[in-house]
């Protein structure tokens, strides 16, 4: 070791005389963005690369405090050296070895750089000695990625090829359903009568409603959305046919009222203002008796 208690290293070259000043600089790569309301705010990225700057000695003779590694060189050696480093265009090791007077081992800079630029200093107050100021750069791996195309005669001539005949699909006409909401008063024997001109498509609805109507078609309350069917769905659907009851099946009926007979709540009531006798017996299909 050097009296000083430092070994530097250029690539395989250790410096004869360890530099009175290293300086290591970490440089950061974030970014200050200004926000209108927030004002500035700093976004953090992954360090920069590490700039190092150190000035070092090359002893034109031998001194004692000069330590070489297969004896004395001269300054054209060192020279000739960092300059293969910079046309070389190869990162190198720069490495600093530390060492306490008492022989305890301090921590060590390992690091891989490239030579950016170096400048020689000759000045009278150092007689023939010349001072050597080296700037380096930390050198990071990248790689690209090589692809290999092998072309032949055989290869480039153009190949025809037969596809398949696409199958020829028609997409579905849109749904034209509709929706209908319910009011105090309706019934489904009259929603389809105003919607499809027939009241006795009232089961059609039904079907369709099942999940909202519940197990009893004659019984339907204000609110209830209904899904109605589109009318070119109706063709081919039997009209369920209207029994007669006792009495005239013309006469119209005005504010009859049926309570469920299937032990649902008493107060839930269907209305039939305005029907004739054979739409509610058909509608209720006699579970209503009439008062």
């Amino acid at each position: 070791m050097a009296g000083a208690g430092y070994d530097f290293y250029l690539g395989k070259c250790r410096l004869p005389v360890a530099p009175g000043k290293l300086q290591t600089k970490i440089n950061g790569a974030n970014k200050t963005l200004s926000l209108i309301n927030e004002g500035e705010v700093n976004i953090l990225k992954n360090a920069g690369l590490t700039d190092i700057d150190l000035e070092c000695m090359v002893p034109q003779q031998k001194y004692p405090f000069a330590v070489y590694q297969s004896g004395f060189r001269g300054a054209d050696y060192f020279l000739g050296y960092v300059e293969s480093l910079k046309t070389g265009k190869k990162p190198f090791q720069f490495i600093v070895c530390r060492m306490a007077p008492g022989g305890k081992r301090l921590f060590d800079t390992n690091i891989r750089v490239s030579l950016e630029d170096y400048q020689i200093t000759e000045e009278i107050e150092n007689g023939l000695d010349l001072v050597l100021k080296i700037k380096l750069k930390q050198w990071r791996d990248y790689g690209t990625k090589t692809v290999s195309v092998s072309t032949s005669l055989e290869a480039s001539r153009p190949r025809a090829s037969v596809e398949p005949q696409r199958e020829n699909i028609s997409c579905p006409a849109p749904s034209t359903e509709q929706k209908y909401t319910v009011v105090k008063g309706d019934c489904l024997w009259n929603i389809a009568k105003k919607f499809y001109g027939n009241g006795s498509k009232y089961s059609v609805i039904y079907n369709a409603n099942r999940s909202v109507v519940g197990g009893n078609p004659n019984l339907i309350y204000p609110g209830q959305v209904l899904k109605l069917p589109d009318r070119g769905t109706l063709a081919g659907t039997a009209a369920t046919p209207a029994p007669t009851v006792g009495g005239s099946s013309g006469t119209k009926i005005q504010g009859v009222v049926g309570p469920s007979p299937t032990g649902i709540d008493k107060k839930k009531v269907v209305y039939y203002d305005g029907m004739t006798l054979a739409e509610i017996k058909e509608i209720t299909r006699g579970q209503i008796g009439l008062k």
